[in-house]
Order: structure tokens, then sequence, then C-alpha cells
């Protein structure tokens, strides 16, 4: 298997059309999602079935670009570092993309309806922190961000995707406990736990 990923696998990462393919892929969900809500095909209610379904895609894509690196050093493919800025940016722009058409679908961009819906559903509270937490990581993901920053401040800085990553599972796990939908939980749960579990290791490892 470690033979094919390098022979055939690891090829295909530094092509030039691999990029441009795998944003493809990660804008499939969301038209997928619009054209489903312009066609009517999203069922009895197409807002929430929208709002909801780019909420899922974020932290899918979020989840994604958490696995690059554990998967970089699993099978030893350096390549896959090119696509962890890409696959970030896309799960931040999903997530700003679920926040607005909540405010826009579900609030009809009443701000003080939102705030009043905040106090009401803490779930939500929770998601806007993290928003607010990935937007600077967003804004320092550029190279010119670095060089300011320094490499360690910059690590530093963006290490709190971790606590973004906690911040997302709670959030979904307290918007499906209100339907007692537990399945999809435990599995990201279990996921992301996988995720920084290896990460933690790594470090000790290299620590040792």
């Amino acid at each position: 298997m470690s033979t094919f990923i390098k022979t055939h696998l690891y090829p295909l990462a530094l092509r030039w059309w691999f990029k441009p393919l795998l944003a493809l892929l990660l804008c499939w969900p969301a038209a997928a999602l619009v054209c489903g809500a312009v066609l009517d095909t999203l069922g009895a209610n197409p807002a929430e079935a929208l709002i909801r379904g780019l909420g899922d895609w974020a932290l899918r894509w979020l989840w994604l670009a958490l696995a690059i690196t554990p998967l970089r050093q699993a099978l030893q493919w350096p390549a896959l570092a090119r696509l962890r800025r890409m696959t970030g940016l896309f799960a931040a722009g999903y997530a700003t993309l679920h926040v607005l058409a909540y405010v826009w679908l579900d609030q009809g961009w009443d701000w003080l309806a939102v705030w009043a819906d905040v106090g009401k559903r803490p779930f939500i509270l929770v998601g806007a922190l993290a928003l607010v937490l990935l937007l600077p990581l967003v804004a320092t993901s550029f190279d010119a961000a670095i060089r300011a920053l320094g490499g360690q401040r910059w690590r530093l800085l963006h290490r709190t995707v971790y606590a973004v990553g906690l911040l997302v599972l709670l959030h979904f796990w307290w918007m499906r406990s209100g339907k007692n939908r537990y399945t999809e939980v435990l599995v990201y749960a279990g996921i992301l736990a996988g995720l920084y579990g290896w990460r933690l290791l790594h470090r000790v490892r290299r620590g040792s």
C-alpha cells in the first residue's frame, strides 16, 4: 500500500491541476445546496435544509483540514501540506455562508431577533464564537501575514484552531441534542478525538 501511494498517488498532488480539482470538489456541496434551493428540491423546509447543510459541510471541511497534517505524517506524503490552507479557507467560507443563511433566511436580517434567538438557543452563541475565532486564522493564513507575525507567533495563533474544533463540535452536539440525534455527533467526536490524539502523541514523540 505504501509503495502504491508513493508511486501513483503522491505524484498527483504535484500536478498543476490537482488543487483546482480539489477546489471544485470543495465547492460542489454548496453549489448542490443552492441549486436545490432554487429548484425547490430540499424538502418541506428548504431554508432549514440550506442552513444546516452549509453548517454540516463547514464541519466536514474543518475536520478534513485538521486531518491533513496527521495524514501527511502517516503516509509520508509532504505534498499534502499544500492542501491544508485551501481546505481550511473553504471550511471558513462554508461557516460564514452558514451564519449568513441563518441571519437572512431564518431571521430576515433582523439583528435584534438574532440577539434574542441567541439568548433562547445558546448553541448559536457557541457557533458564532467558533466563527469569530476562525476569522483571524483566515486573515493570517497568507505568506505576508506569516512574515509579519513571525513564525512562532503565527503558529501560536493558529493553534486556536483546536479550540475552534471543540466549539464546533459543541455547537453540533447542542443542536442535535434537541432532537435526540447523537449518532452523527459521536462519529464526529470520535474522529476529532483521534486527530487530536494523533497530534498530541506526535508532539510527545518529537519532544522525546
